[in-house]
Formats: C-alpha cells, structure tokens, sequence
C-alpha cells in the first residue's frame, strides 16, 4: 500500500492475517526506510523460505528481507551488464526458490537463486515493454510428478542443468528392439538379434554410445577447426575483398568526377552560345514588337481622328451659322498619305549538321560552330584536355583599362561577353562596352543610390533597394518590384543564379552591429534561408558589413564575409564546406575580402581590399595563386564575362580592368 504526500508516494507492505494486521514491512533495525519514497509503487512476492521479496521501481533495486523483516540483501542489476538502467517491476518466485524479476528498461527477466546470486537473463523472447509477471503454481508439474512417484527420490534442479540420457533407436528389422551396437562394417546401428542373425553375422560391432561419442568428439573438433582456422581465414578474405572493392570504387569515382568536369565544360560552351542566341531571339522579336506597336498605335490614332472629323461634319451639314461652315479647313490630303509601313527585321535559325566535321548554327550576324570527332581522334584528344582545364596562366595579362563616369565606382555585373553594368553613387545605372561607350542607362527608384546589382540568365538587370526593402528588375527600360524583403530585413547584395533563383544578402540592425543572412527566392518566394549551421550557430559574424556572395557550378553559395575577414562556402544543403582566411596566400596585411565570383571551372575569385589582389581558389578551398600584379587600387566591383575574362572594378579610380587569367585553349 502507499500514501501520497504530493507528487512522491511513501509505500510499505502489509501482512494480513485473515482482517488482522500481522505484521509491516517498511523501516529496517535501525528506524530507516527500506523504501524509496517515489511515484511508483511496490510489486512483491514471497519465497519458499518465507523471504519477501520486493521490486522497488523508485529505487530502481529489488529488497529481499526475511520473515522478520530484516533485510538479507539488494539487488541493483549490475552482474547482468545490461545496455541500459536496471527498472524493475512485476516480481515472482518459483518451486527452486528462484526470484524472476521484469526488468522494463532491457526487455528481459533477471534469475537469481534465493540468495540473491544472478542466475541468467531470459532476454530472447521478444519481450516488448514487460510488466506483469506471474508463475502458474496451480496443478504444479513438480508436484503432480512427485505425488505419482512417491517411493522414489527427486532431485529438482534447473532446466538448464538436468542430465541428458542417450535415446537408442528402434530397430528397422526387428520390431519392439532397441539399437544398442553400431555395425563397422556396414556403419548402421543393429540389434541384438541382428548380430545373431545372417544378415551381420561375424561383422564388427562397437557399441553405439561410443560411437555416438566419437561423432560427438569429431563435431567437436570440426567446430573448433571451423572456429579457429576457417572463419578467421574467409573473414580476412572478406574485408581484402572489401577494401578492394572501396579502391575500386574510389577510382570510378574520381573517373566519374573527372567526366563529370569536363562534361559541365563542354554544356557550358553549348549553353552559351544558345543563350546568345536566345538573347539575339528575343531582342529582335522586341525589336520588331515595338515598332509594330508604335505603327499600330499610330494607325488607331488616325481612325480615331477621322471619327472624330465625320461626327463634326456631321453637325455642320445641319449648321446654319455661316461662319462654323466658312471655318472648315479640309484634312482629306493629309489622310490620303497613308502612314509608310514598318520593315520588320526577320532572321531565321540555320543550322548545319555534317556527320563526323563539324555542327554550325547561324542567326542574323551571330554563327556558332562546333566541332565533331571520330571516336579515334576523341580518344586521343582526351587527355590534353583534361589536363589544360583550369591552368592558370604564369603572367595575367591586363587586357583593357576602361574608364567610366562613376568615382566611387561600387559595382559590376557582366551582360556577356563584351558589356557591362556599372554604378555608383548616383540613381543611375550603366551599361558600357570594352571601350567605355554607354550603351544604355537606367534611372532606378532609389532614394540615393543603388545597393547591388547583378543579370539575370535572360539577361535582365535587377538592382536592390535598402530604402524600400525591394529588389527591382529592369524592363523595357522601366524598373519594376520583382522582391519585397521581410519586415525589418534590409536588402543589400544580390546575385542572380544559373537555375534562376535569386540570392539577397538582407540584414537586421541590433545597435551598432548587423545580423546578416541570404535569403534564395525562387520568384517571390523564399526558398531557403542561409544563416546557421547544423548546430544551430550563426554561420556570418555581426558587425558593420555586409555580405558579398556568388553561387558555384556545384551549387555552393561561396560568401565573402567582411566582419569575419573569411570566405565562407556552405553547400546546396546550407552546410558549411569549408572557410578560407587568406592565410595560405601570405600576404603583408590581413586579408580582407570583398567582391566575390566563381568562373566556368568552378574556380573561386575574391577581391582584397587590403593587398590590392584577387586570390583564386579552386572549389574545394585549396589556395592556388594571387593576382597582384596589375594596378588593382580598391578592387570592389568584380565579375566574369562569357569569354572568361575579369572585369574588375576600382574604387577611386573608377576604372575597370580587363584582366585575361587563363590560358586559351
């Protein structure tokens, strides 16, 4: 029984005889409870002996004490080794005087002897969360068999400990014989009339428990044979299999990466020149839009007009005012000219397909040729061409130097291969070709200045805007909302991906210091959010800047976090790869990264600002070399055109250099 003294329980056990208190189990010689107060109560049992035997769940310990409520010993658990915490339960004893106890955390039973000695655990019986527990002592089948053989002794001992007698067989031949010899000669068992008879007459016999005996020993030695040598033998086997196996692996997998890597390569060169053409489909299709736009304007406004004449026409036919009818001036002759028709500007798609040379598509101006293989001529070329991906040259080459109308100069972002987009510190943005000529300008909504730039895979400029929280495309040379940031979020840099998403660096003011994240959007929609780790701790560190960011071949969203002075880059799954400080190029000052890109061969390029250098890292974070040796003052604006070449802007200056860093093939 127990009394609850609010959220714990004091228990103890009662004896009763008949409606009479006997006797109370609850405080040992000494007036200290042998219970633990807890939110379990107790489950018990009494031994042969007269013991008592109890499982105390809040304590975790089976209590053994005698009939005089003295207590013979605890048992925690421990001798069975268990993977996790004694808990115990139900409780029985049976006709041994063995105590089985439910052990609820490991699934099993505990055996003990009456002494309190661990037995076993019976832990192969599927025992799934256990609780109750009991004996069936009714119609016992020690007793029953002790009542029917009462002359004779009976020694009752565990299951596990009888003693095995050897079972003969019958004989096939004689019936109601038991085989009790083995025939040597013909390695059967017999009878005793067998051996008299005929059949195995004169044969030599052994008797058949030594030959049972003898079988017993040579399993026995097979087994240990098959243990010791055999076993040890094929397992060694097995795991130089598998390791052969994982080296075998290994290099398909570095040949898989390899084909991969040149695979992307040659997709990237198809991809750009149908993305050229893409970008010629759809300017000419603008082109022409527009001018039969304003030709059908035009003709709408002139039907409107001469509606509008008729219907005046109309009244002075009824008019007798001779001064509104001497007022008409004909128009006739200026409708008569019917508006000249537009030229449209029409290019089709050619394309040649000779097997074997070589693959040629033209549209307008712009023609694009590949070409083929034979298989020989490929197997050949193959391995020059993997090895001359990614060189580097040994001297960078300053191809330009263009100037622009921008001090600071802020940022660039690369249309293709031979124009950009620039800004500064005004509400303009600018495109500019190789030799500094503008081409275009945009007159964005900002309230000062534009915050970053980048071009979409369509080729359309986009531009952020901290003042509204929007990010803005640009459309037919009008700007239009494309992103409302979240509430209190400010954004700052944006990218926009080869997939389409858009990355926008945002950041939360909290005092003096920034939080920063990158929000990717697909459309409007945020898609994921890149800002801690796995262990939920921030991945960009709070202070004054912002952050700069571009996305890799691999998916990679490579970051230049200037509060931290490190180049960050966390995989298409948000988790960290790996963080670069600069420490493997060895410069004079402490690395300070600004204006990240990532080129066609997944190769990394991050701006210095404080060693006037770009360094390059290929994308797994490995330091390759420095550009430090072109009069780069200031470098923030940096981005790759179609042909591989750097565009990098300076600061001060406000000039851009065109820098040629690999080698042509």
């Amino acid at each position: 029984m127990y009394k609850g003294t609010g959220p714990q329980t004091k228990n103890k056990i009662i004896r009763y005889q008949g409606q009479n208190i006997k006797q109370e189990f609850n405080k040992d010689g000494k007036g200290n409870p042998i219970f633990k107060d807890g939110q379990y109560s107790l489950f018990m049992s009494e031994n042969n002996n007269g013991d008592i035997c109890v499982s105390d769940g809040n304590a975790d310990t089976m209590v053994v004490v005698d009939k005089k409520g003295r207590v013979r010993f605890l048992y925690d658990g421990s001798p069975a080794r268990r993977e996790k915490p004694f808990n115990p339960r139900d409780i029985v004893t049976d006709v041994l005087s063995q105590i089985i106890v439910l052990d609820y955390n490991n699934n099993c039973l505990h055996i003990l002897d009456q002494n309190g000695q661990f037995l076993r655990c019976v832990e192969d019986c599927a025992l799934d969360k256990p609780y109750g527990l009991s004996v069936d002592s009714k119609g016992s089948c020690v007793k029953k068999h002790r009542d029917e053989f009462k002359s004779l002794p009976h020694d009752i001992v565990p299951f596990l400990d009888r003693k095995i007698q050897v079972v003969f067989p019958e004989c096939q031949e004689h019936s109601g014989q038991r085989c009790e010899v083995n025939c040597k000669d013909c390695n059967t068992p017999v009878c005793l009339k067998c051996i008299v008879s005929c059949t195995h007459k004169g044969h030599d016999v052994e008797e058949l428990t030594e030959t049972h005996n003898n079988k017993i020993r040579k399993i026995k030695s097979d087994t240990e044979e098959i243990q010791a040598k055999l076993i040890p033998k094929f397992q060694n086997e097995d795991v130089e299999i598998g390791n052969k196996i994982s080296k075998t692996k290994s290099k398909l997998d570095d040949l898989g990466n390899e084909s991969e890597k040149i695979r992307k390569f040659w997709h990237q060169e198809v991809d750009n020149i149908f993305e050229e053409i893409d970008s010629l489909s759809q300017s000419l299709t603008e082109k022409n839009r527009i001018a039969l736009q304003e030709y059908h304007n035009k003709i709408r406004d002139l039907i409107s007009e001469m509606n509008k004449i008729v219907k005046q026409n109309e009244q002075l036919f009824k008019s007798n005012k001779i001064s509104d009818v001497n007022g008409y001036q004909s128009k006739l002759n200026e409708y008569q000219d019917f508006p000249e028709h537009v030229d449209l500007e029409l290019s089709s798609l050619r394309s040649n397909i000779d097997q074997g040379k070589e693959l040629i598509i033209e549209i307008g101006g712009y023609r694009a040729m590949l070409k083929q293989m034979s298989q020989t001529s490929l197997s050949t070329d193959v391995s020059p061409l993997t090895t001359g991906i990614g060189k580097l040259m040994d001297k960078v080459r300053v191809i330009a130097t263009i100037p622009t109308n921008y001090k600071p100069l802020y940022g660039v972002a690369c249309v293709w291969g031979t124009e950009a987009w620039i800004f500064g510190q005004n509400k303009t943005i600018t495109r500019i070709d190789m030799q500094g000529t503008v081409r275009d300008t945009v007159t964005t909504t900002c309230l000062d200045w534009p915050d970053g730039i980048s071009v979409t895979r369509e080729r359309e400029m986009i531009y952020s805007d901290a003042n509204s929280r929007t990010v803005n495309i640009v459309r037919h040379g009008k700007s239009e909302t494309l992103i409302t940031t979240p509430q209190a979020w400010t954004p700052w840099r944006v990218f926009c991906t080869r997939s389409g998403d858009i990355l926008v660096n945002v950041y939360e003011e909290s005092g003096f210091q920034l939080k920063n994240k990158i929000i990717r959007y697909q459309g409007q929609n945020i898609k994921e959010e890149i800002n801690k780790d796995g262990q939920g701790n921030p991945i960009f560190k709070d202070g004054v800047k912002t952050l700069l960011m571009s996305e890799n071949n691999n998916g990679d969203v490579c970051v230049s976090d200037g509060n931290a002075d490190t180049v960050v880059v966390v995989n298409n799954t948000g988790k960290i790869r790996f963080r670069y400080n600069g420490t493997p190029a060895r410069r004079h000052k402490s690395f300070a990264p600004r204006y990240i890109v990532t080129d066609a061969l997944s190769q990394i390029i991050v701006a210095d600002i404080n060693n006037n250098c770009l360094h390059i890292l290929n994308q797994d974070g490995h330091f390759l070399r420095c550009v430090d040796d072109c009069g780069l003052e200031e470098p923030r604006g940096l981005s790759v055109d179609s042909e591989g070449r750097l565009w990098v802007g300076l600061s001060n200056t406000g000039k851009i250099k065109l820098i040629q860093y690999l080698k042509q093939s």
